[in-house]
């Protein structure tokens, strides 16, 4: 699927301020470099459907076997070993053997001491993927099932299958120094290999998690050659009490024409329509009870247009730059979902309903995309109504004793609310004015 950083943080996938990311709300990595990759996952969709379906049974796999996953390693252990590898140490002794190894324990105090801190933190990393291994090694998953077999095969090597049986405590000099020099210089590019697997593991450990904890359900792809989107019980995760919405686009119904006064839920909607189908084409399980879906060539959103004062351009020259570019991208006859919030915000009225009429009427004969398009310029679906493809839909507001009263239902039809004036007086505005 193709993806631009402007969709990206359309969506929320990432943020300025990261605790409001969907990132955030996803990450449950252990370390670091798990963390990094994913990141990565989360910019990177999947480019065809085999891919989806393998990651998809990588992280089914890693739900089923969560509870039994091992806690011992840490990201402090994954640092220990790095830093082992980039620390200065002097030579250990030659010959092996007790006294030599009690000598360079007294005047090599320091380095024995970095020696053995790091010898004690390898065994917990070997037996902690020792663990792991039995347990990806049953998965279907090709993915996983690459890293097992070479996984397994670097925990066969050497002195590691002894420092997988080996009790920490047990643990005396000469054995130290004889662990730590395999260490070093026997295992080094086998070890970095080994931490690799795992920031990959604990990636898709942090998906399968978030799956579990936000009750995710597993999306099924269609083999079609048009675009095709259907959801019940759809909702944004990010929210403390979602609403949840049934949705469907499908050929000859392929427009989602929404209307609905400011606040009434118009921008979640839309994002969270486009944030199903953005973590569906990543491998993941969906905010959804069930969702069915085309594989999408690409997703592109108009939400969050700003001007470029640097370069001198307006929020409305944006708008139609952006406008521009969607339409340049999806003439492609590939499949596209197209997310447009409040199209031409940045001028005026008449020229608002002009602009977005002449807008509508072009994307609408394109068969290849899905589109969901907010406005708060109800008087457009008057000259949209001749069109079968286009669905007319809004988000209820009620005025009870001057306090909006919002359903965030979807509801068939067009909204012709207009609720900012009584906004602007029920937050305090009018009254401030007129104390003026």
């Amino acid at each position: 699927m193709q993806v631009d950083k402007t969709t990206l943080y359309d969506l929320g996938v990432f943020h300025i301020e990261e605790e409001q990311s969907v990132f955030h709300y996803l990450n449950f990595t252990n370390t670091n470099d798990g963390r990094d990759y994913l990141k990565y996952l989360l910019a990177h969709p999947l480019t065809t459907h085999k891919e989806i379906k393998d990651t998809q049974q990588t992280i089914q796999h890693l739900q089923s076997v969560a509870h039994e996953w091992p806690t011992t390693l840490t990201n402090g252990t994954i640092m220990v070993l790095q830093k082992f590898y980039e620390s200065p140490i002097d030579a250990y002794p030659s010959i092996q053997g007790n006294f030599p190894a009690y000598m360079y324990k007294i005047f090599k105090g320091e380095d024995y001491a970095l020696s053995e801190f790091s010898v004690k933190h390898s065994i917990d990393f070997f037996k902690a993927l020792s663990a792991i291994q039995s347990l990806i090694s049953n998965s279907n998953s090709a993915l996983l099932g690459v890293i097992s077999t070479r996984m397994e095969m670097l925990l066969r090597k050497g002195l590691v299958p002894n420092m997988i049986q080996q009790n920490k405590e047990t643990l005396y000099p000469a054995l130290v120094l004889e662990y730590a020099q395999y260490i070093r210089k026997g295992y080094k590019g086998f070890a970095f290999d080994l931490i690799d697997m795992y920031s990959q593991l604990d990636a898709y450990m942090s998906l399968a998690i978030a799956g579990n904890k936000y009750q995710f359900q597993f999306p099924h792809f269609l083999e079609s050659e048009e675009p095709y989107f259907s959801a019940k019980k759809l909702f944004h995760f990010q929210l403390p009490t979602p609403v949840s919405y049934s949705v469907e686009l499908i050929p000859g119904a392929n427009f989602l024409f929404l209307t609905g006064a400011n606040m009434a839920g118009k921008s979640t909607f839309i994002k969270a329509c486009g944030l199903a189908v953005y973590l569906a084409h990543i491998g993941m399980a969906v905010p959804a009870e069930t969702m069915q879906l085309s594989f999408f060539d690409g997703l592109l959103s108009n939400i969050q247009v700003t001007d470029n004062i640097s370069k001198g351009e307006s929020f409305f020259f944006n708008e139609v730059q952006r406008i521009k570019n969607t339409v340049e991208r999806i003439s492609d006859q590939k499949k596209w979902l197209i997310l447009i919030d409040e199209l031409f915000k940045g001028t005026n009225q008449q020229d608002a309903v002009k602009c977005s009429t002449t807008v509508i009427e072009g994307l609408r004969k394109l068969n290849n995309g899905l589109f969901i398009l907010s406005t708060h310029l109800y008087e457009i679906a008057d000259s949209l109504h001749q069109y079968p493809n286009i669905l007319f839909r809004y988000f209820e507001t009620a005025v009870d004793n001057d306090q909006l009263v919002f359903s965030y239902q979807l509801k068939e039809g067009v909204s012709n609310d207009r609720l900012g004036y009584l906004i602007l007086k029920q937050q305090g505005v009018v009254d401030i004015l007129e104390k003026l």
